[in-house]
């Protein structure tokens, strides 16, 4: 048993930060935290730190921003800081050096109840998909992405109100009371783990682009409602428009809602009323109600509607 094992915590993003905060408030011994370096961002390029290294600097944690996880001078760093324990929260995929290093072990929070949604989203596609479930597991890290043995895992119930946002906001509060437990159990070597089941036609979270967050208007009514509330807030499911003559601009929905009509309108043409927008689908029509034009502030519909002027909204092919 071991009652306050040295943990080296190994994050980048919000989410990773808050659970490093936890960790700090409940007194777990952090020696270390590894994240990613320092990269301009926003339009003036401006140098901007990690969410996990702004927190670690107002706690005196020391901080390694290695671009090389196999190089030497970044392990010699590392076994510097003599780690029991090393946690992983939206971060890169580790090398077998690194994560060999600590005598109790590597281990991951992921946002999803492995092996369902492997890879680098779990959140957004869950509700993408139109899960009404989801959940975190701790496992430990092995030579393959997400595949190690669980430790822990929880289920959390997605509402039909909840979009990722939401659910990611609920997931680390969660989260942060997995991940102390799993260092209890580690810690008193009452850790118990599982092999994770084989799954034919397994249910991935590859990374967001460009091409995976662009409304297809070919889908159904409920299948786009669903990627809208799967990108809400970031990074925005979005579509081409024209307004009036105007050249195509970006669209990004934040907020819909959907009706299931059999109808005979083109798919992707709009009807225009006073409080509403309705974009035909091939089962029905989706309302956008929280929208961004590209150039202008994300607004209402109706705010959206009065700044139309009358002129018409099209889908752009």
């Amino acid at each position: 048993m071991h009652k306050n094992p040295r943990i080296v915590f190994m994050g980048t993003p919000e989410f990773a930060a808050i659970n490093l905060q936890k960790l700090v408030e409940n007194n777990y011994n952090i020696v270390g935290v590894i994240t990613a370096v320092d990269k301009p961002a926003g339009r003036g390029k401006k140098i901007k730190k990690s969410a996990v290294k702004q927190y670690a600097e107002t706690q005196n944690i020391p901080i390694l921003q290695p671009k090389n996880l196999k190089s030497t001078e970044f392990n010699k760093e590392l076994e510097a800081l003599h780690p029991d324990i090393q946690i992983v929260v939206a971060f890169r995929m580790l090398p077998e050096i690194v994560w060999r290093l600590p005598k109790m072990g590597t281990f991951n929070l992921h946002a999803s109840r492995l092996p369902d949604y492997r890879g680098a989203a779990p959140i957004n596609w869950a509700i993408i998909n139109g899960e009404t479930k989801t959940g975190v597991t701790t496992f430990f890290i092995d030579d393959k992405i997400d595949t190690g043995e669980i430790i822990l895992q929880k289920e959390i119930a997605i509402n039909p109100y909840e979009n990722a946002s939401i659910l990611h906001d609920k997931m680390i509060e969660i989260g942060s009371e997995l991940i102390m437990q799993t260092v209890d159990l580690i810690a008193s070597g009452k850790a118990k783990t599982t092999s994770q089941p084989i799954v034919n036609q397994p249910k991935n979270a590859p990374k967001l682009n460009a091409e995976n967050t662009r409304i297809n208007w070919d889908s159904t009514a409920n299948s786009i409602h669903n990627l809208i509330r799967g990108l809400s807030e970031y990074p925005g499911a979005w579509t081409m428009v024209h307004v009036g003559t105007d050249d195509a601009k970006k669209l990004i929905i934040y907020q819909s809602d959907f009706e299931k009509i059999t109808h005979n309108h083109p798919v992707g043409m709009v009807f225009s009323a006073k409080k509403n927008i309705k974009i035909a689908t091939t089962d029905g029509f989706l309302m956008p109600k929280i929208i961004k034009l590209q150039g202008k502030k994300q607004m209402d519909i109706v705010s959206f509607i009065n700044g139309l002027q009358k002129k018409e909204l099209h889908i752009a092919k």
